[in-house]
């Protein structure tokens, strides 16, 4: 016949409706969990924080798009995120730190590109001052000797390089 119920079901046992979270501005819900505690669940995100293994850093980046899901093209479609999915970030924030670490300029190229186009304008076009947080012409003595050890361990791949565009 039917098996008998031994006990209904726990507090603690219980499952919850998955969180389908978007790519979007951030937009979280407290969910109340055991010991009266609360948990964010996760609606809408624009930023995470990723690592780079290689140089043993994390910083937080913006998402900006979501580029592959093995589970479903549905999720990619949808820019749903989700663990182990594929998305382009704003490297803005690894390059910052790359330049900071070991003392190269990142944006070399795109300097001699406004050198030219300045040039060229002549008196009619205006200066532009830019304000960086950091730069490496301005660095002290002790900061070189570290930029100079840094510099004979420092390896960066080829593809990385030209993402990068360093």
């Amino acid at each position: 016949g039917k098996t008998k119920i031994v006990r209904k079901r726990r507090k603690h046992e219980l499952g919850r409706l998955p969180a389908n979270t978007k790519l979007g501005a951030r937009r979280v819900t407290p969910v109340r969990v055991r010991g009266g505690h609360f948990k964010v669940r996760a609606l809408r995100l624009d930023t995470a924080n990723f690592s780079w293994p290689s140089e043993a850093i994390s910083q937080r980046a913006r998402i900006l798009d979501v580029v592959y899901n093995a589970t479903s093209n549905e999720l990619v479609r949808t820019k749903t995120l989700v663990k182990n999915a594929i998305v382009t970030i704003d490297a803005a924030p690894f390059k910052h730190w790359y330049a900071k670490h070991y003392g190269v300029s990142t944006d070399v190229k795109k300097k001699h590109a406004k050198a030219a186009t300045t040039a060229k304008k002549g008196k009619a076009g205006k200066k532009h001052v830019e304000t960086k947080k950091f730069d490496i012409h301005k660095a002290s003595a002790m900061l070189k000797r570290k930029w100079a050890f840094r510099a004979q361990t420092r390896k960066i791949e080829k593809a990385l390089e030209d993402q990068l565009k360093l």
